[in-house]
């Protein structure tokens, strides 16, 4: 099994993102609960959930990675992904927290990011080979 420094690169982001999911859902439960409206709870939490299982999609593009390691479109894509977390889940963290909406308008271009580079993934998966044994 041969390691390239992207493939190394992206699964120590991977982890770090994952722990960050972590951290912050835990100081949204504990922390925030007393501080928030329902309403800022339940659009915390979105941007936790989407930071969360988006963090899994980072690591099945570093498996990617491994499995396509010339192929600029999926590092492209691992990059695409991890903005459009920061974009979505921040900005959603960031409007339940102080109550400005215009970051509302900010996390429709994270998902965006989230689609594109789910879609890329797709259009690379055509690169794989097929052992037939």
């Amino acid at each position: 099994m041969k390691i390239t420094k992207e493939l190394k690169t992206f699964l120590i982001i991977s982890s770090l993102m994952m722990a960050l999911s972590i951290c912050i859902g835990a100081f949204g439960a504990h922390g925030l609960k007393a501080h928030l409206n329902e309403y800022s709870m339940k659009v915390f939490q979105i941007g936790v959930s989407y930071q969360f299982y988006n963090t899994l999609g980072l690591f099945a593009i570093s498996f990617l990675v491994y499995v396509l390691p010339k192929s600029k479109k999926v590092i492209l894509s691992f990059y695409l992904l991890l903005i459009g977390i920061f974009l979505f889940s921040f900005s959603l963290y960031a409007l339940a927290i102080l109550q400005i909406t215009w970051f509302g308008m900010i996390t429709p271009i994270g998902g965006s990011f989230m689609i594109i580079s789910f879609l890329l993934n797709a259009y690379c998966l055509k690169d794989l080979k097929i052992d037939n044994h």
